[in-house]
């Protein structure tokens, strides 16, 4: 009797809440689709970019964080839409400038004669941040290894270079070591830098580790790694004779309207214009100047002396 007494009124209660709530709600009404009516909706295509590479001697953190700034400078003075791209591979570069996949080029003077033959064309070089429109190769080994001290001390040892067709990275130091008449054959191993970017650090590092007992890298470098590691225990054994700087070169086709207007623009930049020193200063330059096909001659030279034939698919 209890139980009833309380029980019935709990359920009188529960039926009047849902009597209350689903009687009070309003009638929904029904919309009808009618399928057969058909808006188009266009997605706005994106503005056409021009691509920019730089050749990936560093990671490619680094290439953006030097050029980032840059590229953002000659977008916003020109008014073209610049697009960095990065590939992972010295070769793979070549082939997308070959390609048309890059429009405009960053590359040592090597693989600028190598992209040449495809048509593209210098139009710009850079001052290096030693001041000097020209940049050599380093030999370089552990301060602490007393075994390599001069140029004929690397006979028999372990190097590691960059990659096959880096320029301060390999070709101008082994074309050091031919004019001191050391060939390829005279060292216990040579290796080059594995993966994709980073090259001329991982050379770096690998001397430092104490992997192999000298490394060749392009001058600059060892200000780049300055923060990975005491740079005051590697030792320059020996430096090539300077070369022209690095280059901006234009892939076959590009319009002379764009060369053109991108050329103003790099031109026009100064260290005495606090703005675009930072800029420059990051990009690692001090200067942008004019450059034409005939002034890497002396690099095509040297090819010759070494009895390579660059080109695409070597």
């Amino acid at each position: 009797m209890f139980k009833l007494k309380y029980t019935l009124p709990a359920i009188l209660l529960l039926i009047g809440a849902l009597i209350y709530f689903f009687g009070s709600q309003p009638e929904e009404k029904i919309v009808r689709v009618d399928m057969s009516i058909r808006e188009e909706v266009r997605v706005p295509e994106p503005r056409p970019a021009i691509t920019y590479a730089y050749l990936p001697q560093y990671s490619h953190r680094v290439s953006y964080l030097r050029h980032s700034k840059l590229i953002d400078y000659l977008s916003r003075e020109s008014g073209f839409t610049i697009r960095q791209v990065f590939p992972d591979t010295f070769e793979e570069h070549r082939r997308m400038v070959k390609d048309g996949e890059i429009d405009i080029s960053f590359s040592n003077p090597m693989t600028y004669v190598s992209i040449a033959k495809s048509g593209a064309r210098a139009f710009a070089r850079i001052i290096e941040p030693s001041g000097s429109p020209t940049f050599r190769g380093q030999i370089i080994t552990r301060k602490d290894n007393r075994a390599i001290t001069r140029l004929k001390d690397c006979i028999g040892k372990t190097w590691i270079a960059v990659d096959p067709l880096s320029a301060g990275g390999y070709l101008f130091p082994l074309g050091l070591f031919l004019e001191h008449g050391i060939k390829e054959s005279d060292f216990k191993e040579i290796s080059f830098a594995p993966g994709p970017g980073g090259k001329q650090e991982k050379a770096v590092l690998a001397v430092y580790a104490g992997k192999y007992d000298f490394a060749s890298i392009r001058e600059g470098t060892l200000n780049v790694v300055r923060d990975k590691i005491n740079i005051d225990k590697i030792r320059v054994v020996a430096e090539t004779e300077p070369f022209p700087g690095w280059v901006y070169a234009a892939r076959k086709g590009l319009s002379d309207k764009v060369v053109n207007k991108i050329k103003y623009c790099m031109f026009r930049m100064s260290m005495d214009n606090p703005e675009e020193a930072a800029i420059l200063y990051q990009a690692g330059m001090r200067g942008i100047i004019p450059a034409q096909d005939s002034d890497y001659d002396t690099v095509r030279k040297l090819t010759e002396e070494l009895g390579l034939n660059i080109d695409y698919g070597q």
